[in-house]
């Protein structure tokens, strides 16, 4: 099931343009916000350097890189998508680490559309359509499927599922109300505490775990471990928490 468009997440710090001399950032969707305020430190810290970021869905973003797109670094939301990045020889597999935690959550319009209680509540008849990232190249919606998967649920949810371009788009659906209940990470939804409420937290069969690294072939690769480096420092860690990440 598909509802309207919905608006890429593309963010650049600076001009709307990566030139040669800017270090160009990929990250998950769901670290839009952090990595903004990570940018902005990381250029205070490093005068002379610009931060240009691009946000998309992990799967998506490794196909901008595997077919030529300008990029330094590579942050994604989950190990499948890195993984597949090692695989296509994308990142320098030397360079990856985790760098931050997440929680997937089960979220519901305010007000409620109808009464969502558990994960459970979503192979109900009642609730009619759920957001979740489509699993196919978002992350979240990965994980969302193996949950659903292990506790039984899947095949009903899936039923009702509406599939979002990542988990951002997934969080507007439940926002605007469009959607009965939604599946998204626990910072994307403290994103909107006005229009989404939390219904619970969804175990995952895996950790949601963050990793990062430097792409292959980068002509900055000083630059952007060094970037990587940051976001592990100890102000990298505090940025991340501000927005609710965890320590990998």
């Amino acid at each position: 099931m598909r509802l309207r468009p919905f608006v890429a997440l593309i963010l650049l710090a600076g001009s709307p343009l990566a030139g040669a001399a800017d270090l160009v950032v990929s990250a998950a969707a769901s670290l839009t916000d952090a990595f903004r305020a990570t940018a902005q430190a990381y250029e205070a810290a490093h005068p002379g350097t610009r931060v240009v970021l691009n946000f998309a869905a992990s799967d998506v973003l490794l196909r901008q890189i595997v077919n030529g797109a300008p990029a330094d670094v590579f942050a994604s939301a989950d190990q499948a998508a890195m993984d597949k990045a090692v695989a296509a020889k994308a990142v320098e597999p030397a360079s990856r680490v985790n760098f931050a935690r997440n929680r997937l959550l089960l979220v519901v319009p305010k007000p409620p559309r109808v009464a969502v209680t558990s994960p459970a509540s979503l192979a109900e008849s009642r609730v009619k359509r759920v957001a979740y990232g489509d699993p196919a190249s978002v992350p979240a919606g990965r994980y969302a499927k193996a949950a659903l998967e292990a506790s039984g649920l899947w095949e009903s949810v899936s039923a009702k599922g509406v599939l979002a371009q990542n988990v951002r788009q997934a969080l507007d659906y439940v926002a605007r109300g469009e959607v009965d209940a939604g599946l998204v990470f626990a910072t994307d939804a403290a994103m909107m505490p006005d229009r989404v409420q939390v219904v619970a937290t969804v175990p995952t069969t895996t950790p949601v775990t963050y990793p990062i690294a430097v792409v292959a072939g980068s002509k900055r690769g000083a630059d952007a471990a060094s970037f990587v480096a940051f976001v592990r420092s100890d102000q990298g860690r505090r940025i991340l928490a501000r927005y609710g990440f965890g320590a990998p």
